[in-house]
Order: C-alpha cells, then sequence, then structure tokens
C-alpha cells in the first residue's frame, strides 16, 4: 500500500501556519536556526527540518494545535528533548514540530501511593531532583536527560532496567491527544486494572504515531538504605558476559550491570580521565539495606572470580559512584572523541540472556575484520547491548561497511529470538527490520494506525510506511 501521508500543498502549509501563528502568537516559529535544531537528534540520521515550530504549555493547547493540523492535514511531531537515536523527530513530510519542553510541571506526588503525576516535558533529572527530599525516586536511566514524555513514547529504559523495568512497567496511565484532537486518559491510578483494552502501554512506545503524551503518572520507589558500586576487570569479554549469565540465572537481585568492552573503556579513561585497566568491565550497582548489599557484592564478586574476574574494586562514596556512572553516561561521547570529525552509527539490539555471549561474540567477530573503530557497550542485565561504529559521513565505503555490520548483527539477533532494538525504537532507522522481526504483525500495527490517525498527520514516515 502506498505512503498516504498528509504532505499538505503551499496554501494548505500557510493556512495551518497562519491558523497556529493566531492560536500562539511568537510561540509558533519558522526561524530555520530553531526548525533545524527541530529536525535533529542525536543520531546519525540526517537533519530533515519541519516548516514550523510550536511551544505548547497545556494539553488543551496542544489539542488545540492538532485540530488546527488535522484540519490542513498538516504533519505533527511530538518534541521532547531531541535524544531519540533513530531519526524519530526528523519531518520527512515537513509539517510542525510540536516542542513539549515547555509542559514542564510535576503536577502531583501522591508519597503514600509511589507515584506522581506530571506533564510530558519534566525531564528524569528534574523530577528526581523534586523527589528527592521526600525519600523516593523514579528509576529509569537511559543516560541523556530526556523528557519523561518522550521515554514514554520510545518505551526508553537504561543502566536501572535489570531491576526496575523499563518504561513500559513504571507508566501507570497517560494524558494523550489524538490525532483529531481528543484528549483521551488511558486508564486510572491503580496498580492493575481489567477494564478494557490497555491504551497505556498502546501508546507506551508508539513513538509519536498514534497519540501526542502530555501528562503521565508513574510508579516511584523509595531510596535505598544503601547503594554500592564497583568495577571489576576481565581479560576477554567472554569471561565477562558469562559472569553476567551466571549472575541473572543465580537470581542475584542486582540493580544495574554494565558490560564495556575494551575499546570503550579505553575511551572512557581518556574522556573522563579514569584509570581503569584497559580490557572488558562490568560496572555494577547493589541496592537495599546494608546487610543485604554487603551479601550482594560478596555474591557477584564469586561469580566474577570464577570466570576470571579481576579484584572487585569498590566505589561506596556518592562522589565516587557518580564520576563512575557519569563516565558511563557520557560512553557515546567518549566514542566520538576517539576520531574527532567522525560520526556515530549508534544501534542496540536485544537477545534473552542465555544467547547474550552468542551475540556479542558474532559482533567481535565481525569487527575483527573490519577497519572500523567500534566500542560495545550494553545493559548486558536484560540482553541489551550497543554499538557505536565511527564512520566518516562522507566516505560511502565506510557507511557501506558500518551498514553491513548493522544488518548482520540485526538479522543475528532475530536468529536468537531477539529483537532488533531493545531501547532505542524504530524511527526511520530500523524500519526495514519490523517486518522480519514481526511479521504479519506489522499489518496489525497499521491497521491500528489507520483506525487512530486516518489522515497519517502523527510522525508520518516512522516506525513503518502505510
Amino acid at each position: 500500500m502506498a505512503e498516504i501521508a498528509a504532505i499538505p500543498g503551499a496554501d494548505e502549509k500557510a493556512g495551518a501556519i497562519a491558523a497556529l501563528r493566531t492560536l500562539l502568537g511568537e510561540r509558533l516559529t519558522t526561524s530555520l536556526p530553531l526548525r533545524e535544531a527541530h529536525g535533529r537528534d542525536e543520531s546519525w540520521h540526517p537533519t530533515v527540518p519541519p516548516d514550523a515550530v510550536a511551544f505548547a504549555t497545556s494539553t488543551q493547547e496542544v489539542a488545540d494545535i492538532v485540530r488546527i493540523c488535522a484540519a490542513h492535514r498538516f504533519p505533527v511531531i511530538a518534541f521532547g528533548t531531541g535524544t531519540s537515536l533513530e531519526g524519530h523527530i526528523s519531518a520527512p513530510h515537513g509539517g510542525l514540530s510540536l516542542d513539549l519542553s515547555r509542559m514542564n510541571r510535576v503536577l502531583e506526588v501522591n508519597a503514600a501511593d509511589l507515584d506522581v503525576h506530571v506533564e510530558a516535558g519534566v525531564t528524569r533529572k528534574a523530577l528526581n531532583a523534586h523527589l528527592r527530599d521526600m525519600g523516593l525516586f523514579f528509576p529509569i536511566d537511559p543516560g541523556a536527560d530526556a523528557s519523561l514524555g518522550g521515554m514514554a513514547a520510545t518505551r526508553a529504559s537504561g543502566t536501572n532496567a535489570v531491576r526496575y523495568g523499563t518504561m513500559r512497567e513504571n507508566v501507570l496511565n497517560l494524558t494523550a491527544v489524538m490525532a483529531d484532537g481528543r484528549i483521551v486518559r488511558t486508564a486510572r491510578r491503580a496498580r492493575k486494572s481489567a477494564a478494557g483494552y490497555d491504551l497505556t502501554r498502546l501508546l507506551v512506545g508508539s513513538e509519536g504515531t498514534l497519540g501526542i503524551i502530555t501528562e503521565l503518572t508513574l510508579r516511584l520507589y523509595g531510596i535505598p538504605e544503601a547503594i554500592s558500586s564497583g568495577v571489576v576487570s576481565f581479560p576477554d569479554f567472554t569471561g565477562a558476559i558469562d559472569a553476567v549469565i551466571e549472575t541473572i540465572q543465580s537470581g542475584l537481585p542486582i540493580a544495574r550491570i554494565e558490560f564495556l568492552d575494551e575499546v570503550q573503556v579505553a575511551a572512557c579513561n581518556r574522556y573522563s580521565k579514569l584509570s581503569l585497566p584497559e580490557t572488558p568491565l562490568l560496572l555494577v550497582e547493589f541496592h537495599g539495606s546494608e546487610s543485604s548489599v554487603a551479601e550482594q557484592a560478596e555474591r557477584f564478586g564469586a561469580i566474577a572470580a570464577e570466570h576470571g574476574g579481576g579484584d572487585f574494586e569498590w566505589a561506596v562514596k556518592p562522589e565516587d559512584r557518580t564520576r563512575l556512572w557519569e563516565a558511563r553516561h557520557n560512553a557515546l561521547y567518549a566514542a566520538l572523541a576517539l576520531q574527532p570529525g567522525k560520526m556515530g552509527l549508534i544501534t542496540d539490539v536485544c537477545v534473552p540472556i542465555s544467547h547474550l555471549a552468542e551475540a556479542v561474540a558474532g559482533t567481535k567477530d565481525d569487527l575483527g575484520s573490519s577497519s572500523l573503530i567500534a566500542p560495545i557497550v550494553g545493559h548486558v542485565g536484560d540482553g541489551n547491548f550497543h554499538l557505536i561504529m565511527l564512520v566518516d559521513p562522507l566516505n560511502e565505503s565506510e557507511l557501506a561497511e558500518a551498514q553491513r555490520i548493522h544488518d548482520r548483527m540485526v538479522m543475528r539477533v532475530l536468529a536468537l529470538d531477539g529483537t532488533c532494538t531493545g531501547e532505542h525504537g524504530i524511527g526511520e532507522g530500523k524500519m526495514k527490520f519490523l517486518k522480519a522481526e514481526h511479521g504479519q504483525g506489522v499489518a496489525v500495527m497499521r491497521a491500528i494506525k489507520q483506525a487512530l490517525d486516518p489522515l497519517n498527520i502523527l510522525n508520518p514516515g516512522k516506525m513503518f510506511s502505510l
């Protein structure tokens, strides 16, 4: 079926922009620098700017904006902080970038029920700063200081997912504006419900193609009594991966367990001024009571030693933990600094934990026969790892080689019953793998999209073609 994206003509485009300017005044702009900034995320995909950028301040205003856009068949691309990694916010059909960053209020904290109601533009760091004095925190940590609405739209996860889950498990309900301007609340604050279709899970991970998330109710957790982090190095990556597999299979309630290969460790040493052994390592964290944290660390240390791990180096002081995790979160920038001027073709996959060693080994073998520098880093506690291939965007042979390695990695993972993306999402970058992963399920996805957005104005050109 041909793409049916709304591609407005010049008159419709002008009419939409005029109507939006009447509604928003100076909060509607056609400035080229702002348009370009809103058509570019942190991925390698080319910038494709929208025709205009709008800054919304309320759910009702988002609904009014969407009604205007629907009347003029003018595409709408929701924008949070621009930290996505698969070209989610580009505007291949033009239209409006709807910036939700000014919708940044924490609306209600229900400490007794361990939940919080926020607007979509609140970032994860801002929320945790707001919660800190209450002894509460929100654990989903994708690295970037992303907006919570964007994190829900891309079903984000991150370093804490092995213990606390992903956005899928931590969103209780959403308020969303649908393609015709209707405002929908997907659920109540109850921790479970058997009432009707699960609209919350339908919108979480829909990447702005089914509705625009404007408010969220999220699960909260008590800040652990004790937190301890540490690093253990291994002579080779197989020992590190085998230690991860045994740790998870043993049921050890580890909070975070991150893998960095020797290339990434070297990059982090240079960028973050560390002095870690430049061999594969695991960066781990334990949460709980003082006694339980000590017990977990002892058990993990024994497992690591069985697989060739060296001495376990503790980082108990908050400032030492922060330094380690900041280095991990800066892994992308550290990798890019290895070859200044090159860009990072960043991708992620996820496999059942029992296949993790095979998946990583296959990718390492491909890289061993390639001239590309490509660090591997991952949230391996749930089988998720990332590859950052450094390429010259003007060098066609390097781009082709990176694409070859990427495609082989994804198809290998699919053969292991994994997924083409554990957390980055599909966007425009992984559209070609969706059919290979879901088969006839893609036809069902298309039917849902066409039912909820018949004009295809919500983030057209993403996830799959119509």
